[in-house]
């Protein structure tokens, strides 16, 4: 440390010092002062003002920059909000008394939500699942909330070709009428089906394939019947290997995750040709058929997955996901609304229609992908 003993330095500093603190010195005086002491002493009182100047504008940087990054969180939530998890309304005021609706995976989620809506304005609503104890659950739960005894339970595993087929017998025998088929199922996950396909290929698209196939002609018998498939904009990320495909009975396979995140966005693309195709072939018939992007909903979609990936996951989810009764709106839009049967075929998000990318309209690959699904899943 150094100590200064000489009295005129002494007198000098506090005479610079008090010049700074007023700030009403003569200009010329601090530069003389300077200039008498240019040596150490000097130095360490410039140190010591650059410190205390650095003191009052650190804070005032490290707060400007915090602000910046919270005016960007900020901006960057809106913009999710607005967009990926934008919400959306269903309106439609027709009337549904008397309908029957069958809900595949309606015992949980978007099905769930569905259901309860569906229900609540006279419609008869038929949950097809898998899990009979969630589904009597589920039936419970919608009866106490609307009223309706409407409800009931038939078991169908679309990961089971056999189940599948057992179902649709046991529906045509039971049930006299079908007016809304809503192919609403769906899981994100590694495996096979019984029948030795991919999983995903298997459950979203093949086994909601064959079981409308095989109520098309119940779906006709109605004034006006529709076919809603749940799909996702995931489809934009999709691709289908027909060669791949017949020759692995699957999309895509692998254990990573993102294998069968690809797998899962192939089998999306499937069900925006699917609805596609069918639209063609049910042209002159009295049923329309829609394809569907619920919006990024927190849903057992994802139950699957393995647990480090919840973990990551459940955080957003609880701050940006769609809860299932936002998310089963557009579903809703497609099956109440009113005037929207010439956008047969179409694609909807956020209870409009929406144009798809090239790949989710192109009628030579939505042509095959019928075909060989009819093959596949025995139907030719």
């Amino acid at each position: 440390m150094m100590r200064c003993t000489d009295k005129t330095a002494i007198f000098d500093i506090e005479l610079y010092c008090l010049l700074e603190h007023t700030q009403t010195g003569p200009v010329r005086e601090q530069r003389r002062w300077k200039e008498r002491n240019p040596g150490p002493v000097y130095q360490a009182l410039a140190r010591a003002e650059y410190i205390r100047t650095a003191g009052r504008i650190l804070p005032v940087t490290i707060m400007f920059h915090l602000i910046i990054v919270a005016a960007l969180i900020a901006g960057l939530y809106v913009f999710l909000v607005e967009t990926l998890f934008k919400k959306s309304k269903c309106k439609g005021t027709a009337d549904m008394t008397g309908k029957t609706a069958i809900i595949t995976g309606g015992n949980t989620g978007i099905g769930k939500a569905t259901a309860l809506d569906l229900a609540g304005r006279g419609v008869r609503v038929i949950l097809a699942c898998r899990n009979q104890k969630k589904a009597e659950a589920a039936i419970n739960d919608i009866k106490k909330a609307t009223g309706s005894n409407d409800i009931l339970f038939m078991k169908l595993d679309l990961a089971s070709l056999t189940s599948v087929r057992a179902f649709a017998e046991s529906f045509l025998k039971s049930e006299s009428r079908l007016d809304l088929l809503i192919n609403n199922a769906g899981l994100v996950a590694d495996g096979q089906t019984e029948d030795g396909f991919g999983i995903e290929f298997g459950v979203n698209h093949l086994g909601h394939f064959l079981l409308t196939c095989l109520l098309l002609d119940r779906l006709k018998e109605s004034p006006a019947a529709r076919v809603i498939t749940l799909s996702s904009m995931a489809y934009r990320w999709g691709k289908i290997d027909f060669d791949s495909l017949i020759a692995t009975k699957d999309l895509g396979s692998g254990r990573y995750s993102w294998q069968f995140f690809q797998a899962y966005c192939n089998s999306k693309l499937c069900n925006v040709l699917f609805t596609h195709e069918l639209a063609k072939r049910m042209k002159g018939t009295n049923v329309t058929c829609y394809s569907v992007h619920p919006g990024v909903v927190k849903t057992e979609l994802s139950r699957h997955v393995s647990l480090w990936q919840k973990v990551f996951i459940e955080p957003i989810a609880r701050l940006l996901f769609l809860d299932p009764k936002t998310g089963a709106q557009t579903t809703l839009h497609c099956a109440v609304q009113e005037g929207i049967e010439h956008f047969s075929g179409r694609y909807f998000s956020c209870c409009a229609v929406e144009e798809v990318s090239a790949k989710g309209k192109d009628d030579a690959v939505a042509k095959k992908l019928w075909e060989v699904s009819e093959r596949l899943s025995g139907l030719s």
